[in-house]
């Protein structure tokens, strides 16, 4: 199984002084080498966080694989196809959201997204979606032609935060139950099984320990913890709580 590293957080620290630290691709190399398998940025219409320059420096100075997080507009595939990430990922996006706050719509967005990911493929980019634990929404991305389902966590995060960390509690079951489903759907469409959004120290382990699951996109808990013990050190302990739960 593989971690994910979201930096965009490094950036809205930058971001806060308009100033040139901390420098994300500093934050990639800490995250490399503390077991990051690869590193995942969102840029943002607004740019808020992540901005041109920093992807292209991502690409060009780093030896990590690079995901690019982005709405599936004619902008963003443009630097796509020209920035040439591993993989990008198409999310919904907001002006208003404080981060990406569901599953993009593919049902109703079903051709232009092919269209999407069909240009994303000549460029040689492998294509994932960040989708609902939703058997429609996995059927469309199948059709679509992605070769990456990212489901979103955030439900079963937020039930386990609510049930007060308690693994065992009925919400958190049923929620992480629809993310073991949606996996089963994915890996039988022929598809790569990831997950995140809103995972931590203490929730991930139920996750990491699905059957398939491939990779799992991290930001906010391992920047957060960065903090105070470093980023190095901070992924390493996630990586190890990932292979911990996937060994047992």
């Amino acid at each position: 199984m593989e971690l994910g590293v979201n930096i965009d957080h490094v950036a809205t620290l930058r971001q806060v002084r308009r100033t040139w630290e901390p420098d994300p691709v500093w934050a990639a190399v800490e995250a490399h080498l503390g077991g990051a398998d690869g590193i995942t940025v969102h840029l943002r219409e607004d740019r808020r966080h992540i901005h041109d320059e920093d992807v292209r420096r991502l690409r060009e100075l780093t030896q990590v694989k690079l995901n690019l997080e982005m709405a599936a507009t004619a902008e963003m595939v443009g630097i796509a196809c020209r920035i040439k990430p591993e993989m990008a990922m198409l999310v919904p996006e907001g002006r208003q959201e404080v981060t990406t706050e569901g599953g993009l719509d593919i049902v109703a967005h079903e051709a232009a997204l092919k269209d999407v990911i069909a240009r994303l493929g000549e460029a040689g980019i492998v294509t994932s979606v960040f989708i609902d634990a939703d058997p429609a929404q996995i059927a469309a991305a199948a059709r679509i032609g992605a070769r990456v389902c990212e489901v979103h966590t955030g439900p079963y995060a937020h039930a386990f935060h609510g049930a007060g960390r308690d693994a065992e509690a009925p919400a958190v079951v049923a929620e992480l139950q629809r993310v073991a489903a949606a996996g089963e759907a994915i890996r039988a469409l022929g598809m790569r099984f990831n997950a995140g959004h809103a995972l931590n120290y203490y929730n991930v382990q139920p996750i990491a320990r699905l059957p398939g699951v491939r990779e799992l996109h991290i930001g906010h808990a391992i920047v957060s913890r960065a903090v105070f013990i470093g980023l190095r050190a901070a992924v390493a302990e996630m990586k190890r709580l990932m292979r911990e739960a996937a060994g047992g």
